[in-house]
Formats: C-alpha cells, sequence, structure tokens
C-alpha cells in the first residue's frame, strides 16, 4: 500500500521485532521480524505459527541449555523490502542485540537504496508500549506527515508516554 507522504506517494512500512507481540496492523504495510528461543534440542521461532503453550510445557521440564537469539541483519534487511520510508519498532537495546542488528540493516539498506530512509525506534522497553508506538506511527502515516515529521511527533509522545511493569516470573 502506498501513502501519500509529503509531497508524493510512497511505499511506507511499519516493522516490529516479535517483542511487540503484535502479528498485524491494520491500514499500513505491516511485518514483524520473529525473536527465537533455542535449546540444544530444538529452536522456537516466535510469529504466528508458534504454539506458546507447548513451547512452555517443553522449556518447563527441558533441563538443557537454552538461549534467545535476536533477529539478524538479513532478517530485517528482508522486511525492509523495497519500501520507500521503513519506520522499525524494537525492544529495548539494553535486552537484546535486535536494536543493533536493525541498525546494521538500517545503514545497509540506505547505502544500497539512495533516498530512501529507515528510522530504528529503540522504545527502551517491550510488549505494550511497542504497539502504541506502532499505532501512533500508523497515525501520524496515515495524517499525511513526511518521515522527519513522523519520527519527530512519534519520539515526542514516546517521551511523554511510560509504562511500568513486573514481570511474573
Amino acid at each position: 500500500r502506498k501513502h501519500f507522504c509529503g509531497l508524493s506517494f510512497m511505499k511506507i512500512k511499519i516493522v516490529t521485532d516479535s517483542a511487540s507481540n503484535m502479528t498485524c496492523l491494520e491500514g499500513v504495510a505491516f511485518e514483524n521480524v520473529p525473536l527465537k528461543i533455542n535449546t540444544d534440542k530444538k529452536e522456537y521461532v516466535d510469529d504466528a505459527s508458534l504454539n506458546i503453550e507447548q513451547m512452555v510445557e517443553e522449556l518447563s521440564v527441558y533441563k538443557g541449555r537454552s538461549g534467545t537469539a535476536c533477529p539478524g541483519v538479513g532478517d530485517w534487511l528482508e522486511a525492509f523490502d523495497d519500501c520507500d520510508i521503513v519506520f522499525c519498532v524494537t525492544i529495548i537495546s539494553k535486552l537484546s542485540g535486535s536494536y543493533n542488528a536493525a541498525m546494521t540493516a538500517k545503514q545497509q539498506y540506505e547505502e544500497e537504496n539512495p533516498g530512501k530512509k529507515v528510522f530504528i525506534f529503540d522504545t527502551l522497553t517491550a510488549g505494550p508500549q511497542q504497539i502504541m508506538i506502532a499505532e501512533k506511527l500508523r497515525e501520524l502515516i496515515d495524517a499525511g506527515y513526511d518521515f522527519e515529521t513522523v519520527r519527530e511527533k512519534a519520539l515526542e509522545d514516546h517521551n511523554n508516554t511510560h509504562i511500568l511493569f513486573c514481570l511474573e516470573s
């Protein structure tokens, strides 16, 4: 879907990592890039096909090593596709390498595609606030703002929004 952005129609996309818990975002091109959970025996890809109950059950009895993996640079580049403008929403950079991989993908994408723009949003959070940021970006894109204005207004909104949470386990 192309959006009016400033003076021309452009292919604009919002991309999140799967820490956002989003599978779709109506009204705008959207893609979710999965994080992964790895054990010595199995890899769980955090996408729409993941059976979360089964994964939790299997991991609760698993006694070996496990770890997580963020999306790689190639995953981000694939998600950026052939878009003119990409707004990318990642989990907090201090918890995951997702932000750093997305930043590397941004640099490569913009170098290989002069005139195309990518903004990587370090949300400083996970989950619900990532959703709020993506929804705000969609609202600003639909309003027809240019890249810089969308970026500035989204950052301003983010700086004035705070979600507090605690983990059960």
